[in-house]
């Protein structure tokens, strides 16, 4: 279902209102905090599993030698380091977080890697993208979305900066199509993963807010049905592990 916040007025963060100026603040500073931890802390609180998530969505990506990729909400370098040998050295990911503790935390993971050729960093706003029209080949958010203050307009930025043919791959936690899941996944993320923040990052409430954001996300239908308003043609969805994440991808004609 939709978001039934007034528009304009307030919006969700987790289950709280708040004034929609506010949510960019309070998302940064859940970020901010979590930074240095992210990546021990998806581990734990997948199971290691959304390695394999990511390495499906980028798989299955299509794209190609030579591509110019946005990766936004990218911070972390995961989705840009997978996406690195797939557009060769002819080829770019310019890696975009609105977030500077998390873009650090990545930039400094990468770079212990070795890996710099072929990567741009920079800090932006998935709602006002400083790109030209058709600049990319792809455009691609893992994780990220349902942090977006303002979807819709993050949704229409997206397709602006997409050279025609060009699609926008979103990944992201969605609805559980699994009666017999639900109760265990909703327990896992209201009582065990607050847990595990506390213990690990020595936040708890920050992990309450991402399993609440989870909640308050767009389910499958809904994000299609946003991304064909923005302008997208061809949206599909796959689901992977029973809806718990989900898969879209659109084109720009």
């Amino acid at each position: 279902m939709r978001e039934t916040h007034t528009p304009g007025v307030t919006t969700h963060f987790g289950y709280r209102e708040v004034p929609v100026a506010e949510k960019q603040k309070l998302v940064g500073e859940v970020f901010s905090s979590v930074a240095g931890k992210y990546d021990v802390m998806n581990d734990l609180m997948s199971f290691g599993v959304h390695r394999l998530w990511k390495r499906f969505f980028v798989a299955t990506s299509g794209v190609r030698k030579g591509d110019r990729v946005l990766d936004l909400a990218g911070g972390t370098g995961d989705i840009a380091a997978l996406l690195l040998p797939r557009v060769g050295g002819e080829g770019e990911v310019v890696i975009g977080d609105i977030n500077a503790a998390m873009l650090q935390a990545g930039r400094d993971r990468l770079l212990d890697r070795g890996l710099l050729e072929g990567l741009r960093w920079t800090q932006i706003n998935a709602e006002a993208l400083p790109f030209p029209d058709e600049s990319f080949d792809a455009v691609t958010i893992a994780f990220g979305l349902r942090n977006v203050t303002d979807k819709d307009k993050a949704l229409a930025e997206m397709h602006r900066v997409l050279k025609p043919g060009g699609r926008v791959l979103i990944l992201e936690f969605s609805r559980v199509n699994q009666n017999w899941l639900k109760p265990l996944y909703d327990f896992h993320s209201f009582r065990v993963l607050p847990r595990i923040g506390k213990l690990v990052a020595h936040d708890e409430g920050s992990y309450r807010y991402l399993a609440e954001s989870i909640r308050k996300h767009p389910d499958q239908a809904t994000l299609k049905a946003m991304m064909e308003a923005a302008g997208f043609l061809g949206v599909e969805v796959r689901n992977l592990s029973a809806g718990i994440v989900a898969i879209h991808r659109g084109y720009r004609v």
